[in-house]
């Protein structure tokens, strides 16, 4: 019962900060769900894989709903999804394959020092600068496979990555995160698939597992990360979002240096 409930409350903070932020939660439920797993006595070797394929499952109903939402405010530059999307799905598809040849102590560094910097970003208020125009269909080709590649390494509905990318290639901001959000549905999917079929078959899967998605904390943290989104947006009107994202950063560092000494 403590565990269910521990993954209905990330799924409440997941959620509220999507929506607040625009970003997934990858970077928040990652972490948390690997102390969650820790505490529950799941098999040292694994507990990030676990970990990690869960995150990219839960993103999946919130990518859909984050979808359609910037889809019906036009805001989606499809032609770059879709000259996006088959490297994404490729990327993804291999990240988990690369995965389940990596230790989890080397994942557990990788997500952690990500975090890291992700936060530190965020403090210092990076953004990068417009250089240049979209790529043709072999280098958005090769940008989606990257993307998607990093983004299942992590656990990541690829946001912190689609999005300064196509800052970079002269998209508007409001532009560039809806095609993101858009991006990380064949993301969560594709990586799902490849972290459920590199892990079919594991003697240390705990019971409710397909391959490395655990359902009992896939559903939790979905059910009520979707019911909490629209919270988040909400608060964007009525807080300082800036401070906000100062509050974040933080912990996200504090995240980070925990799963770095897990």
């Amino acid at each position: 019962m403590e565990d269910l409930i521990a993954y209905l409350l990330l799924g409440a903070c997941t959620g509220t900060i999507a929506g607040l932020f625009g970003v997934g939660g990858g970077l928040i439920v990652v972490p948390v769900l690997a102390i969650i797993f820790k505490s529950q006595g799941v098999a040292h070797d694994i507990i990030m894989h676990l970990a990690i394929g869960t995150s990219l499952a839960t993103i999946i109903p919130t990518s859909i709903s984050s979808l359609i939402a910037h889809h019906r405010r036009g805001a989606v530059l499809w032609p770059a999804f879709t000259q996006l999307a088959p490297g994404i799905v490729i990327g993804a598809f291999l990240g988990a394959y690369i995965a389940h040849q990596i230790s989890s102590d080397a994942l557990k560094m990788g997500v952690g020092i990500f975090a890291l910097v992700v936060a530190i970003k965020m403090l210092l208020d990076i953004k990068p600068q417009a250089h240049r125009e979209l790529p043709g269909r072999a280098g958005m080709t090769l940008a989606g496979a990257v993307i998607g590649v990093v983004s299942a390494l992590i656990g990541i509905g690829g946001g912190m990555l689609t999005t300064p990318f196509l800052l970079w290639c002269n998209k508007a901001l409001r532009n560039a995160i809806a095609t993101s959000a858009a991006c990380g549905l064949p993301i969560a999917i594709a990586g799902t698939a490849g972290y459920i079929k590199v892990g079919l078959g594991s003697p240390l899967l705990p019971q409710w597992s397909s391959g490395y998605v655990y359902w009992p904390a896939l559903f939790a943290v979905a059910l009520t990360s979707v019911f909490f989104a629209p919270l988040g947006a909400w608060l964007t009107h009525k807080l300082p979002v800036d401070l906000l994202k100062k509050i974040f950063a933080l912990l996200l560092i504090v995240i980070g240096v925990r799963l770095l000494l897990l």
